[in-house]
């Protein structure tokens, strides 16, 4: 590997260091010297006074470019739609969205940068992720103070707008609850309430709310009227979770005319979630813990499927690395064996 610079690096005497850069932050009573700072006649008498001779300093030598420079160089040829490149600080430089929607990575071409030197870093937020508009999508980080320019120039000669952020373009959204006896209306009414709310960050609403018998006939009737009426995407919330491509909401999609694109999703909570289109409009099967307001595999589909954007079977049979939801709380039997197992340790 070349090496990352040809700067000058190490212990100086505080009588050479003037016009250096401060490898690390030193505090006198009276002063900083910022880590990665230019070395001021003001920061050496206060070192002077302080008793301190010698500091680590680095300088840059003809041919090598400056952090920040090199950040904002590659963070630049990086960013593709969407995307806005802040001003690099300390050899870093994040790239935010533009507005709100689901990141878009070509993670060949991420790995490409990351592979050209050590010195030159590249991290980006998970593939189809949700995001706000101002989130920090992706971030380039020089390791060093400066590359030189044939590094510079060598990941330049791999790198392509590789992160973007497509937003999100559906905006009617249709709501079909099912119901039977025992399942209140209250929970229907909650189950509501989340929905506009997982939907008002992408600027989408509920634009019809139907609550039919659980039977495939009614809840076909409904799937039409509601793409008849305009409905951009249609969620149907069963008062069952769905167990198999030839339950009641399944059935129901195709006696709509519409067709099962996926059954099973690797994502948990969230795995027993249809995915299917009638007349072109996506059409989903809400797995249960859609009625809660926690992270599941819903939410990953749903944002993609708000982009307006198809989502393929190998898509979806890539969500499982990563799929384990353990911040969205372990279901009971999990939480109660944990606790067996964790006092069991204490007592041995």
């Amino acid at each position: 590997m070349i090496a990352s610079c040809h700067m000058k690096f190490g212990l100086t005497p505080i009588t050479e260091a003037l016009g250096a850069i401060a490898v690390h932050s030193v505090r006198t009573r009276d002063n900083l010297v910022r880590k990665g700072a230019v070395i001021s006649r003001e920061d050496l008498v206060a070192l002077h006074a302080a008793g301190i001779f010698e500091i680590m300093t680095a300088r840059l030598e003809p041919g090598d470019v400056g952090e920040d420079e090199a950040a904002t160089a590659l963070a630049n040829a990086i960013a593709g739609d969407e995307v806005e490149v802040e001003a690099a600080f300390t050899g870093r430089s994040n790239l935010r969205a533009v507005r709100p929607g689901i990141v878009a990575i070509d993670r060949a071409g991420v790995d490409r940068v990351n592979a050209v030197h050590e010195a030159v870093t590249f991290a980006t937020r998970f593939p189809f992720q949700p995001v706000l508009a101002g989130e920090v999508v992706g971030t380039i980080k020089i390791i060093p103070f400066a590359i030189h320019e044939n590094v510079l120039r060598e990941v330049l000669a791999v790198a392509r707008p590789v992160l973007a952020v497509t937003p999100y373009t559906v905006k009617s959204v249709a709501l079909i609850s099912t119901r039977l006896p025992g399942l209140s209306e209250k929970v229907i009414d909650k189950t509501l309430r989340v929905m506009e709310a997982r939907l008002q960050p992408a600027g989408a609403a509920i634009s019809s709310e139907q609550r039919v018998p659980h039977a495939p006939d009614e809840i076909a009737k409904s799937i039409g009227a509601a793409i008849k009426s305009g409905a951009e995407l249609v969620i149907v919330l069963g008062a069952t979770a769905i167990a198999d491509r030839r339950d009641v909401v399944p059935s129901a999609l195709t006696r709509a005319g519409g067709e099962i694109e996926h059954f099973g999703v690797p994502v948990d909570p969230g795995n027993l979630m249809l995915i299917g289109r009638v007349n072109g409009v996506p059409v989903i099967g809400a797995p249960g813990c859609a009625r809660s307001a926690k992270p599941s595999g819903f939410d990953r589909v749903l944002a993609r499927l708000l982009t307006a954007l198809p989502i393929a079977r190998e898509e979806v049979t890539t969500l499982g690395v990563g799929g384990l939801l353990l911040e969205a709380g372990a279901r009971p039997q999990e939480q109660e064996n944990l606790a067996l197992r964790i006092a069991g340790q204490k007592g041995a």
